[in-house]
């Protein structure tokens, strides 16, 4: 926290001394009390009250003093926001490798569920698309805020949606640039704050190149995270006969370092739910320095009403 007006601090000091004085009067009339010898006009003029409650009402102004005086002082402190017109695509590979049981029920059913859990806990004004990928990509749900059209978007994710075989990390990237300057008129002129999260289990095999992707990218200041999802033992059954189809996140892991991105690995659906929420964090706000001087202002408002009714239930009177 950093006070933008410090020296207005000092006045804790008159609230301290406040403090001070209370404590001081309430010993004096302790002694007063015990002096006072006609013990019936005594309890007339001063019934017998639980002892905490003559001091609350006092306790509370005070509290409130020194709220004040902090919110006076003009606190600032890092607040996480909403990126402004922030944009997220989300680019699934759906080649054949990604049938893999490798992660239950299998690597695209699994990738489908945490991609899903992942758009839901961004902010609502987001736009947010989808690209399916193989041997080529393509957009399956254009960047908005319809989150609706979304989560049809991610239920259509299936292997050979693309219609072409292979893994075309570089295409996947180049389309969902292509999806982010299509945002709005402004987002062909100023790309938009933007990411694209890539999910994928294998090396590039056609299209084009993932690092001249990744320099369009750069160009766009639009950093690429990317998750390497399965694991080396992967294999899919075709025919009866089993193909290996290990997990390869060199080329993820190159694309990501070289847009400013964020590389993963995930060998298991919670693995990749953990992954995707911590990419969740970083993409869906920045951080920036606000006056928050209205919430000590605020509880010090609450703290003197807090006062006055415990003064007027008890003591019939103000403090």
């Amino acid at each position: 926290m950093i006070w933008q007006s410090p020296l207005r601090l000092w006045l804790l000091l008159g609230v301290l001394a406040l403090v001070v004085a209370y404590l001081v009067m309430q010993r004096r009339r302790s002694r007063y009390a015990v002096r006072f010898t006609n013990l019936r006009l005594l309890d007339r003029v001063a019934p017998e009250r639980p002892a905490w409650r003559r001091h609350v009402p006092a306790g509370l102004f005070l509290a409130m003093l020194a709220l004040l005086v902090v919110g006076f002082a003009r606190p600032s402190a890092e607040v996480r926001v909403p990126r402004e017109r922030a944009t997220v695509m989300v680019a699934v590979d759906v080649s054949t490798s990604m049938l893999a049981t490798d992660v239950e029920p299998d690597r695209l059913a699994a990738a489908k569920e945490a991609a899903r859990r992942f758009v839901e806990g961004l902010p609502d004004e987001f736009n947010v698309g989808l690209v399916a990928f193989a041997g080529s990509a393509a957009v399956l749900v254009p960047p908005s805020t319809d989150r609706d059209a979304l989560d049809e978007g991610i239920d259509r994710l299936a292997e050979g949606i693309t219609g072409v075989q292979g893994t075309a990390i570089g295409e996947a990237i180049n389309t969902s640039l292509g999806a982010v300057k299509s945002l709005d008129s402004e987002a062909a002129k100023e790309t938009p704050p933007a990411r694209v999260i890539l999910l994928s289990d294998g090396a590039n095999t056609s299209g084009m190149d993932p690092m001249e992707a990744a320099a369009e990218a750069v160009k766009a200041e639009v950093p690429v995270h990317s998750i390497s999802f399965g694991t080396p033992s992967g294999f899919v059954d075709r025919g009866g006969r089993p193909i290996q189809v290990p997990v390869d996140g060199q080329t993820l892991k190159a694309v990501a370092e070289e847009t400013g991105g964020m590389f993963h690995e995930a060998s298991t659906t919670d693995e990749l739910r953990a992954v995707y929420d911590d990419i969740g964090s970083s993409v869906g706000y920045r951080t920036e320095r606000q006056d928050i001087s209205a919430r000590f202002i605020g509880l010090g408002l609450v703290f003197a009403m807090g006062a006055a009714a415990g003064s007027m239930r008890w003591f019939s009177r103000l403090p």
